[in-house]
């Protein structure tokens, strides 16, 4: 039986950024990944010499530690955050709140007379948050449709920490000049996105994943905090002296012998997303009217955004070729359509935005994640306090977006890795 010193489980960016930090202090790190590739959602697949990354990926990070890691001998492309909306047949840039225009005439007068008497409210969930930021009938044939498609819920089921700078309010003036002229600036939190010019979004973690003792195909099936053993697939074993865990809370928990009651309630209520992409490879060559992705607020259309993996970068596709990649999601205690169906509306969705001719399609492909994003709802403090007061009892550390269950981004999940060797070695990294 194999004894370490630092037991990762999974080699996503958190995992692979906390095994890459013990490892610079000399501290004994393995990286145990259940897949047979490590990189996490943050990895890619190809087919026929097409490149797609899971889900939409783009390093837009101001830290500079995290920006020299990414960068490390890497050449890289920066984009400007050309971002654009697709609204019943017309095409607004983002963000939409800004950026109305082209809507008819009542429309227009719809969402101002709204606003002006938007409520006045100290919100207690999503939906009076949106209603209080852009008023009654923009919230409601915007956001919410977008909430609807991209959390598989209702607004009034999300609290509204994790907004940050995700939702920008709008100023009266911003409004009127946003509903009057055409040409608004871009405001997008992010100033630049960064993208490899080789490998896809997973070579920013090649330096993370260098001289990493990462196993792959190596599931692990049961732990034992008492013993400090974790027992794999495989039928191996492995004892630790610490363990860090990147596995989601829900699924931990089922790994781990007499857990309480109220801690498996707790672990049963977590909230996420779970979501299909559905990837399009193409013949020729489309510009996508220059845009890097766009979001779709339609409720016939199953897909809540669309990116470009030929706009990020032309290694991504054959010479003379395209691709894009459509995104839908589901709340994980909702039920999820047939792959078949959604492949076949998603398709019928993107002809129908007018972006691609079925005649250039060369094939399509879709793939389901089980964890996409964590939701959350109005109760995700209380159980998620539960679930990790319970793993700290039992010395087990978490890390990572499930791991921590936090709406992390990229740049955060390194920093969190890192500061979860930090803590393991009491030394400043």
């Amino acid at each position: 039986m194999e004894q370490i010193n630092n037991l990762v489980l999974g080699a996503g960016i958190s995992g692979l950024s906390c095994a890459f930090h013990l490892n610079k202090t000399q501290q004994q790190a393995i990286i145990c990944e259940a897949s047979n590739d490590w990189g996490g959602l943050c990895g890619n697949f190809s087919i026929q010499g097409f490149r797609f990354d899971k889900f939409v990926h783009f390093s837009f990070t101001e830290n500079e530690y995290v920006k020299n890691l990414f960068t490390h001998n890497l050449e890289i492309l920066v984009h400007k955050p050309e971002l654009t909306n697709f609204y019943y047949g017309k095409w607004l840039k983002h963000p939409a709140q800004n950026n109305l225009q082209c809507l008819n005439f009542q429309e227009k007068v719809k969402i101002f007379l709204s606003f002006l008497t938007k409520p006045h409210i100290t919100p207690t969930n999503y939906d009076e948050w949106l209603r209080v930021q852009y008023g009654n009938y923009f919230a409601e044939h915007f956001p919410m449709n977008y909430t609807r498609k991209y959390w598989g819920l209702e607004a009034k089921e999300l609290e509204t920490k994790w907004v940050g700078k995700r939702m920008r309010p709008i100023t009266i003036k911003e409004m009127l000049q946003g509903l009057m002229h055409k040409k608004q600036k871009t405001l997008y939190y992010a100033k630049n996105m960064r993208y490899p010019q080789k490998g896809g979004f997973k070579s920013f973690l090649s330096v993370l994943a260098q001289k990493t003792d990462i196993r792959l195909n190596k599931k692990a099936v049961k732990i034992n905090p008492t013993t400090k053993e974790v027992f794999f697939a495989d039928g191996s074993r492995i004892t630790y002296r610490n363990l860090i865990s990147t596995i989601p809370l829900p699924e931990v928990i089922k790994l781990l012998p007499n857990v309480p009651a109220s801690v498996q309630d707790a672990a049963r209520k977590l909230r996420y997303t779970c979501g299909y992409m559905v990837s399009v490879a193409l013949k020729k060559s489309y510009d996508f009217k220059g845009n890097l992705l766009f979001y779709v607020y339609d409720k016939e259309i199953p897909f809540a955004r669309v990116y470009f993996p030929s706009i990020k970068a032309p290694d991504n596709v054959p010479a003379g070729a395209s691709s894009l990649q459509a995104e839908i999601f589901f709340a994980n205690d909702t039920p999820v359509p047939n792959k078949e169906i959604i492949l076949t509306r998603t398709i019928q969705g993107l002809l129908a935005t007018g972006i691609i001719q079925e005649k250039d399609i060369l094939f399509t492909d879709i793939r389901f994640e089980p964890y996409a994003n964590v939701i959350f709802d109005l109760q995700i403090y209380n159980n998620r306090k539960i679930v990790l007061d319970y793993l700290k009892h039992i010395q087990i550390i978490p890390a990572g977006r499930f791991g921590t269950w936090e709406y992390l981004w990229t740049d955060q999940c390194v920093l969190n890795g890192k500061n979860v060797a930090e803590q393991i070695t009491g030394d400043n990294i």
